[in-house]
């Protein structure tokens, strides 16, 4: 391959140079075509060779880097005001000198990239060959067309710069090039699965190990440096970062090109297809990109971002967490006045040299983290509920878009301090030369996999040190480039049009698991998201020492709008000497995770739907199927009058003689004598088919009940409970009189409230009221446990009377009062409120009620 220099072109002045250097994608580019005033160095003359480095994803590329404006296809009419022909044409020269000498840089890194290739090959069909021809060509993929492409343009743009002159044209160069993104829309597609063939070979042959870490590039031929070592991931990524830099170059050409140039409407073109490849790239690419250099000399890359809460001076605060190759940085975004570019302010930094997780003992040792009061997460919830409903009844009436905004806004503050409160699961971590940083997370999942990450960079050489002013300022100032995560995760950033998630029930089969390396006892946990956090929301049983469990337990789990589905795998740790116990803390050791998108498409159908999901090496098999609450298991009554489930509660009283239902009466007294302290009881899900054979038996009036309870799983005794109140012809409260407990409920006035909702429950039939009132006991005396059990009132009033949407609809269709006029969230959280009101009332009296009753007809 021939040698590429910039001979026979004009020596390039410092300026010539930090355009070169800075313009295309490095930290100091504002993406609108310009660069900060920087100064020469001392004492030289030209920039020192600075590598190219890639510093935006293809999300961000097609818009302006700083602001986020859209670069328009479209530069204003002729030159900015005030600037000359000529010096609009000279800055042109300038903008392809320094792109030309950036082109040379890429050339060289895609010759670096091939040159091991051919060898590879020549291997490939030897008796030890170091890679196969498929191992090869899936990490090569492309990479000889690219660069084929590339030395042509440079072939073809070098001599017309060289004889510079004011009509010499190159619009078709950036044409030809553009209209080749094809080739590039391939290599972009194949990307993540070179990645980890690369990977997976370097893990498994030391020679290409060693060959994909060391990548001789060569530098331009006025550099001091002949050659740079590279990684075969990096130069891997270079292709991608090259069409960002691409465009970015079309549109400061356009900006210093008259409009009657012949160059113009060809670069315009160029920009227009340019920017479309851009916009429909592949986004599921290594987000990882270069942002500076780390003390070793090496690149540092960013891994891993987000929004976490992290708990300083005793109160919460939402920051911004940059996981670098070799340092943990901890930001706040500023708030920035209008028009100004957005800014990250660092809080703290830890070298990942100096991170330590503290021990269970430390933990133990650290201040108790304190839950935020479950009535006030109800109430944010409540409020988002009806402001989502105000915002749809506006844009129903096509209201003002300023109300329609404001509006937004108040959501988007409700759904912030939702956020801002509900994590409970602490994630400490420790600087061995300072303080400890403690962090709120929704769910263990994110726990393990910011430990993960940190862990896994860890194992590398890393060493200890200390960033000056200005390197830190750098640092920071890359993260709102360099950021993966862009927006906080409340609902009210998502457009209109974006999925709101699953309302029903999703039904699970968890089957087995493979891939244990020794006998370990192991359970499955199932989380699903809501209002913007993960909740636990079933449980598998404990199989015990065992390299294969196989559970093959179902679960029905209720989704509020959910879009995700986790498994997680644990080894259960029974040594109570291990315990740690710090508030929320699990103390099981995590064997795996993994995460689902619930596509309504996929997920929404009569059959089931089974898949198997890999987690660090392990396999767990499972099985779902969706059903919307439009479609869910309805109220009919049973045609079995001999049974308990689906029969009028007054009837099967009357058969029994008793007040309160033999049913309601045996999961009570099971639950409060070995479940009270059971931590999500009534919120984590029982084994369907365990809850199934309790409902047969009770159904059956079997002799072996009280046999069967005793032996059974407290959560499914839990769930038969609930599926027998849901399962009632109509709701314990009655469809004639829910309504009227609907109104009252939103009575203002407390006295007015007291002396309805009392009047309510007297007009109950005796049989609903004795039982509504037996269960109030109840979930009181399980809400006296929630230092244990984590179940509050709110809790439990939540997940215990989870109105059903036929249920709904027959209301809606039969009252026509406006306040009964709302959307299904408000409905939901509305009808919650109802128990929850009993819940919290003094204890109520039978016997009382009907005194009163009597005494008030008199």
């Amino acid at each position: 391959m021939e040698p590429l220099s910039h001979r026979g072109l004009p020596r390039l002045s410092w300026i010539d140079t930090l355009y070169s250097n800075f313009s295309y994608g490095t930290d100091d580019y504002d993406g609108e075509g310009n660069e900060e005033q920087k100064g020469p160095p001392e004492g030289s003359e030209t920039m020192p060779y600075i590598d190219e480095s890639p510093t935006m994803s293809p999300q961000l590329s097609a818009r302006g880097q700083g602001g986020g404006d859209s670069i328009s296809p479209t530069p204003p009419e002729g030159l900015a005001p005030g600037v000359e022909a000529g010096k609009g044409l000279e800055m042109r020269k300038l903008v392809l000198s320094g792109f030309l000498a950036s082109e040379e840089i890429y050339i060289n890194q895609l010759e670096a990239l091939l040159l091991p290739m051919k060898p590879l090959k020549a291997t490939a069909t030897t008796s030890q060959p170091v890679l196969t021809i498929q191992q090869i060509e899936t990490i090569f993929y492309k990479i000889q067309d690219i660069y084929e492409i590339h030395k042509e343009f440079y072939d073809n743009l070098c001599p017309k710069v060289q004889q510079w002159d004011s009509q010499v044209t190159m619009g078709h160069l950036f044409q030809k090039l553009a209209s080749q993104l094809g080739v590039y829309k391939a290599f972009v597609d194949n990307y993540k699965v070179a990645l980890e063939t690369a990977e997976k070979c370097s893990q498994s042959n030391n020679q290409f190990q060693k060959i994909s870490e060391e990548l001789k590039v060569k530098g331009p031929k006025d550099s001091k440096d002949s050659h740079t070592s590279v990684t075969m991931e990096a130069l891997l990524y270079k292709p991608i970062d090259r069409v960002t830099r691409s465009t970015l170059v079309l549109h400061d050409l356009l900006k210093h090109t008259p409009v009657d140039h012949p160059d113009y409407p060809l670069l315009q073109d160029a920009l227009r297809i340019s920017q479309n490849f851009l916009s429909s790239i592949n986004e599921d690419i290594d987000p990882r990109r270069t942002a500076v250099t780390t003390p070793k000399g090496e690149t540092r890359q960013l891994v891993k971002d987000g929004f976490l809460v992290e708990v300083s001076e005793s109160s919460r605060k939402l920051r911004h967490v940059f996981l670098f190759t070799d340092v943990l940085l901890c930001a706040k975004l500023k708030k920035t006045s209008a028009g100004k570019h957005q800014q990250y302010d660092c809080k703290w930094y830890i070298p990942l040299a100096d991170l330590v997780f503290p021990s269970p003992e430390e933990s133990e040792a650290s201040p108790q983290v304190h839950p935020f009061p479950d009535h006030e997460l109800e109430d944010m919830k409540m409020k988002i509920s009806a402001l989502k409903s105000e915002i749809q009844k506006e844009k129903a009436n096509k209201g003002q878009s300023r109300a329609i905004e404001r509006l937004k806004k108040k959501m988007f503050e409700n759904e912030f301090l939702l956020l801002l409160n509900s994590p409970t699961i602490p994630f400490r971590i420790h600087n061995r030369n300072g303080k400890s940083y403690l962090f709120l997370l929704s769910s263990d999942y994110e726990r393990s996999e910011w430990r993960e990450a940190i862990q896994k960079l860890q194992k590398k050489d890393l060493q200890a040190f200390v960033l000056s002013s200005v390197e830190l300022q750098v640092l920071t100032g890359s993260c709102f480039k360099l950021r993966t995560v862009h927006n906080i995760p409340v609902t009210s950033n998502k457009d209109d049009d974006e999925s709101p998630g699953l309302y029903g029930f999703l039904h699970v089969i968890v089957h087995s698991a493979k891939g244990f390396k020794q006998s370990a006892n192991l359970y499955c946990t199932l989380e699903v998201d809501s209002f913007g956090y993960f909740v636990s929301k079933a449980k598998t049983r404990v199989f015990r020492d065992t390299t294969e469990p196989k559970w093959d337990e179902e679960f029905e789990i209720e989704l509020e709008g959910s879009q995700s589905l986790r498994i997680l795998c644990y080894e259960k740790c029974y040594d109570k000497t291990k315990v740690n116990k710090d508030n929320n803390e699990i103390v099981d050791k995590i064997m795996g995770k993994g995460q689902i998108q619930l596509d309504p498409q996929t997920v929404e159908t009569k059959n089931w739907h089974t898949d198997v999901i890999e987690m660090n090496g392990i396999k767990v098999e499972f099985s779902m199927k969706f059903t919307s609450r439009d479609m869910s298991l309805k109220r009919t009554p049973s045609k079995k009058q001999t049974g308990v489930f689906g029969v009028k509660i007054s009837v099967v009283t009357k058969r029994e003689r008793s007040k309160v239902p033999y049913i309601v009466r045996q999961c009570v007294e099971e639950v409060e004598k070995r479940g009270i302290e059971e931590v999500g009881i009534y919120r984590i899900s029982g084994v369907a088919t365990d809850i199934q054979a309790l409902k047969a038996v009770f159904d059956a009036n079997n002799k072996d009940i009280l046999l069967m309870l005793s032996d059974m799983d407290i959560n499914a005794i839990a769930g038969t409970l609930k599926l027998y109140f849901r399962e009632l012809p109509e709701p314990l409260l009655t469809d004639r009189l829910y309504p009227a407990f609907m109104e009252g409920i939103a009575l203002s006035d407390p006295a007015a409230k007291e002396n309805c909702m009392m009047h309510l429950l007297r007009t109950l039939p005796d049989p609903n009221l004795i039982t509504f009132l037996f269960l109030l006991e109840h979930l009181k005396r399980v809400a006296e446990k929630e230092p244990i059990n984590k179940m509050s009132l709110h809790n439990l009033a939540t997940v215990f009377w989870p109105p059903r949407t036929e249920d709904r609809r027959k209301w809606r269709a039969k009252h026509t009062s406006r306040r009964l006029q709302t959307s299904g969230p408000m409905m939901v959280m509305a009808q919650v409120q109802v128990l929850l009101y009993y819940l919290q009332h003094p204890p109520i009296s039978f016997a009382e009620l009907k005194r009163n009753h009597t005494v008030l007809l008199h």
